[in-house]
């Protein structure tokens, strides 16, 4: 073929779109509108014809209560907001401390029962097992039950501490 005619074909193909994907607006239950190119993402899809204009609509302006900064106080309350008495929070917040507290002691007595069972499993050796490997994945199971509780009473103290 002669370059001046293979010239045309270059640049027809450089101008074609790379790839197709049907575009679908799907509409939830609550009746927001969403597109997508996907359409297992949602019931309600209807695929969009391709030959239709495409617009761009700005994101709605941010509430100032939103783009406050961290530690400056927020909008006020709405006065239909339901209010609790100091009391009541108080007596909440104390049966919350009551449950975490339990939850604590249950976990340092599962915490030390796990670590008295994989002492024990760390004991035994038996014939079957020249190969270290093999000792290894048997403790596994064990020391990934010990490393949990201990996760737990971590997040269950951080969580105590993190009452008033």
């Amino acid at each position: 073929m002669h370059p001046s005619k293979l010239l045309p074909l270059i640049l027809l193909a450089g101008l074609a779109p790379s790839a197709w994907a049907d575009i679908y607006k799907c509409t939830d239950p609550d009746g927001r509108v969403t597109y997508t190119n996907d359409r297992s993402l949602g019931r309600g899809c209807v695929r969009l014809e391709s030959d239709q204009a495409v617009s761009t609509i700005p994101a709605p302006p941010r509430s100032p209560a939103a783009s406050t900064p961290k530690g400056t106080p927020a909008a006020a309350t709405p006065g239909s907001f339901p209010r609790v008495s100091p009391d009541d929070q108080r007596n909440r917040d104390d049966a919350r401390r009551k449950v975490l507290a339990g939850e604590l002691e249950h976990e340092e007595k599962s915490l030390a029962e796990a670590e008295q069972a994989l002492a024990e499993q760390e004991s035994i050796r038996t014939g079957d097992e020249r190969n270290y490997q093999k000792v290894l994945d048997r403790l596994q199971p064990f020391k990934d039950k010990v490393e949990l509780h201990k996760r737990n009473i971590e997040a269950l103290r951080r969580e105590i501490s993190g009452l008033r």
